[in-house]
């Protein structure tokens, strides 16, 4: 599979980066500064290292045009004036689908995860209060690819960890799952949001994730 992956230097991105190669994918990186991955390029020939904007049209066309799937770990500052994971999300959506791309897993926040109540989890009395810009800007990505033609996954992370690939994690559809321990390893996101590429388990859900 030829696998686009955005924000592949971040503690997700580039494990997913790794991993994928690993697994026999063809990777195209993308970021602004990939420059720390270009050796890559001199010893995977499945792998291409792309310097652009996520806000930028043509960057972002080139960089999905003739890919199978996307992956998105797109990250920012958390004050809610980066909108880095809205508008660039809107723009990845816009040109998959001029280049005839349909299938993307894409990472956010726990807080747009339901709750009982029928409301969002940002929404609860005990969410933590630093979290709540950067909750609405994964809201607002999470709309937007909810309201798209696209075949996508919405992975909604608790804290990251800067760790490696543990493989003791739950998931589930909709809802923080249980037991849900508010954490998980940036190399256990970045392994459900490669096998959810190819499993199709969640297509149009978005996913609470939780280490064990």
């Amino acid at each position: 599979m030829v696998i686009t992956i955005f924000g592949a230097t971040g503690q997700v991105g580039k494990r997913a980066v790794y991993q994928a190669l690993a697994e026999g994918h063809t990777v195209r990186a993308f970021g602004r500064n990939v420059d720390d991955l270009i050796d890559e390029d001199l010893r995977n020939h499945n792998f291409e290292a792309i310097k652009g904007h996520v806000f930028d049209e043509a960057d972002v066309l080139h960089a999905v045009t003739g890919s199978h799937a996307v992956l998105s770990t797109l990250g920012g500052s958390f004050d809610g004036i980066d909108k880095t994971r809205s508008l660039g999300m809107k723009n990845i959506i816009f040109q998959m689908q001029r280049a005839g791309v349909k299938r993307i897993v894409a990472l956010g926040g726990s807080g747009v995860l339901n709750v009982e109540n029928g409301t969002y989890l940002m929404d609860a009395v005990d969410f933590n209060p630093q979290f709540k810009a950067v909750s609405l800007e994964h809201l607002e990505a999470y709309l937007l690819l909810k309201n798209s033609s696209l075949e996508w996954t919405f992975v909604a992370s608790p804290n990251i960890l800067d760790k490696d690939k543990t493989g003791k994690y739950i998931t589930n559809a909709d809802y923080l799952p249980s037991p849900n321990n508010r954490e998980i390893a940036a190399g256990d996101i970045a392994d459900f949001m490669l096998h959810e590429l190819s499993n199709n388990k969640f297509v149009h859900q978005k996913v609470g994730i939780s280490r064990l």
